[in-house]
């Protein structure tokens, strides 16, 4: 009994360390997010318009129509000073957007969401480790749970949606095949405890 409630009371500031910590994060986070907002505020027509700085050249079409070069992004044809002007506000509208903003690398506040989902890939991926070392130190030996494999699974889930937005194919590719790995792993868990109850069932009866 004393051993569980030592077990119990650990488990109860873990969850308190991780709920600080995730509200650490969400306030660093959303540092700059009103400032973002305002920026923002110039929508279409106003002559205050930018570029989405999150795209990549592939994105961005360069058209040549005798003398004059025009660029196709988003689907809207600009002349090259048309669409420089927009880069130039871009550029400094995420700077004064906040040092979130720039130290994360995005420009929208739609982009603190996709990076909060990044992030919470990472601790969860993070996570599994800390859990199977408290997983082995409880036995006595080196053990992997079964919650390691479903953490391992629900972080490169999230790391890999967040690695297609920001289209690195080296993330991609490396969450990709980890992932399969997971999943392998806990169908094989699920197929041996199946057996195991099968096999126990007829000794019972």
């Amino acid at each position: 009994m004393k051993g569980g409630g030592t077990r119990s009371g650990g488990g109860g500031a873990g969850r308190r360390w991780a709920a600080v910590l995730l509200w650490a994060v969400a306030g660093w986070l959303m540092t700059g997010t009103g400032d973002a907002r305002a920026a923002e505020g110039g929508g279409r027509g106003t002559g205050h318009e930018t570029v989405n700085l999150q795209g990549r050249l592939g994105d961005v079409a360069i058209e040549r129509d005798g003398t004059r070069v025009w660029v196709n992004h988003g689907g809207e044809r600009l002349t090259a000073e048309a669409y420089l002007l927009r880069l130039e506000r871009a550029q400094r509208r995420r700077a004064e957007a906040g040092v979130a903003y720039r130290m994360l690398n995005i420009t929208t506040a739609a982009g603190v969401v996709w990076v909060a989902v990044g992030l919470l890939g990472q601790v969860l991926f993070t996570g599994r480790m800390v859990v199977q070392w408290w997983a082995s130190e409880r036995e006595g030996r080196s053990v992997v749970p079964a919650v390691f494999w479903w953490m391992s699974l629900g972080g490169a889930t999230m790391l890999l949606i967040y690695f297609v937005w920001r289209k690195d194919i080296v993330g991609v590719l490396g969450q990709g095949a980890g992932w399969a790995i997971y999943a392998r792993n806990l169908v094989l868990i699920w197929r041996t405890r199946a057996e195991a109850r099968a096999g126990a069932a007829p000794a019972r009866g």
